[in-house]
Order: structure tokens, then sequence, then C-alpha cells
């Protein structure tokens, strides 16, 4: 398979301390790859350097052979690539269709007429109508973003980072805060996705992790210590010793 996402050799320094470490990942088009491991490993600073907030001290990130180490966020956006947050990054004060809206109005570049009501822009309105179908907010569309369940917040999340039409999902802990049923809300969600695109998955979530990867990448204190399958990774030793410790037990049922 081909790679979509190759990072090689990638480095970030502060001060004294390597966030990553000479750090090597390759994401296949058309997986779910899962990255994991403890606290402080990293996940998310590779995520910032994936995404185009945090510049690598040295390193390259490449995206369908094109090297996009030096790219700006919305340059990777539309090559592509979209992410979601550990913390909810919507607008609160707007209903969820409105979220939507300016999703989709971000990515088509398009400025509202001054004097019309944006909210009735087809060209915006549609997609973004859609885009709530897919995720399952159809019925909550025009319901205040603050007044949405956690669960259902996090699924708007997915609807705006959809509107960028991206090939490649980038999703930090997607099921963080949530309840076992929003967990399974958002677990079927995600396996519907993955149908279609491609998913770097950050989570500690084991169960998401069984259900939904296709390979899983084990970060330990910047660097990749281990790539393979599910299985494969459920009995690396070095894996075991340096990650799992105490979590054996719950990492193998």
């Amino acid at each position: 398979m081909t790679d979509l996402l190759e990072v090689k050799a990638l480095h970030k320094h502060f001060g004294g301390l390597a966030a990553t470490n000479n750090l090597n990942l390759a994401v296949r088009k058309g997986e779910t790859h899962a990255l994991i491991g403890p606290n402080g490993a990293g996940k998310s600073t590779l995520m910032n350097q994936l995404t185009g907030e945090i510049a690598p001290s040295q390193g390259q990130i490449l995206f369908d052979g094109l090297d996009i180490t030096a790219l700006p966020v919305h340059e990777r956006t539309h090559l592509g690539m979209a992410r979601s947050y550990q913390l909810t990054t919507i607008f609160q004060g707007f209903s969820a269709l409105e979220n939507v809206m300016l999703a989709v109005q971000g990515y088509l570049r398009k400025s509202f007429r001054f004097w019309e009501n944006a909210r009735k822009e087809k060209a915006l309105r549609e997609p973004a109508m859609a885009l709530l179908e897919r995720v399952g907010l159809l019925q909550r569309a025009d319901v205040i973003a603050d007044n949405l369940a956690h669960g259902e917040q996090r699924q708007l999340e997915l609807a705006m980072a959809l509107a960028s039409k991206p090939r490649l999902l980038l999703l930090d802990e997607p099921l963080a805060g949530m309840g076992s049923e929003d967990s399974l809300r958002i677990i079927e969600l995600l396996a519907e996705l993955k149908k279609s695109h491609t998913l770097l998955l950050i989570e500690h979530d084991m169960n998401a992790i069984f259900s939904l990867a296709d390979r899983v990448s084990v970060l330990v204190y910047g660097t990749v210590i281990a790539t393979g399958t599910v299985d494969e990774i459920k009995v690396n030793p070095e894996v075991q010793t340096a990650y799992l410790g105490d979590q054996n037990e719950e990492f193998h049922a």
C-alpha cells in the first residue's frame, strides 16, 4: 500500500526537552492508524507538527509524496488534512448548523454578501446540512453549540473537520471525557468514516483501538518504538516493557 503520510527523522526540542526524538512514522492510504503511548510521550506535539501549528527542529513530513514540512496550516488543509482536538474547538454561541457553515465557508474561501443573510446561502447551507446528517446531528442543527451534550459537540467537531473534504483525518483523543454511550456512538461514527478516509488516531481507550485500528504505532519518549497490527503490538515485548507495564492485563483483554 502507498503511504499517504510519511514522517522522517522528526525532532522537536523545547530547550533541553526532546518532545519528538528521531521519530519515523508511515500512515498508509485508506488505513486507520492508531498512535498510543503514555502521557508525555509526545503524541499531541507530533500532531501539532503534522498540521503545521509547531515547526519541527529538524526532519521531514511528506503528504502524498509532497514535502509539507514548511507549509502553513491553511495550505495543509487545502491539500487534504483536517484535525480534531482533545478539547472541542467549536463556536459556542452559534448553532450547530452555523458552526458547520462557517467551516464550509472557510474551506471555500467564500465571502458573505454584505447585505444578505448568510444563513440562507445555499452554497454553505446545503453542504453543512449534509455534513450534520452524516455525523448524526441533523435533528440538532438549530441547537446552540453550547447546549449540545459533550458527545454531540464531538460529532459537531467532526462535521466541521469534514467540511474541508480531507483525505486524512487527524483525531486527537476523540473519546476524551465521554461516558460509555457517547463513546460507542463516536466509535460507530469513526467506523463509518474509515470506509472513506485515512485516519490517524490518538486514543487511550483500548476498546476503540481494538475495534478501529488497522495498525498501531507506540510512542515512548518522543520515539516510535513499534508499529504493527493490534495483535502484533499486544505481544511485542518492547512495548510491554516500555509502555504497558501494569496495563498488560487490560491490553490483552
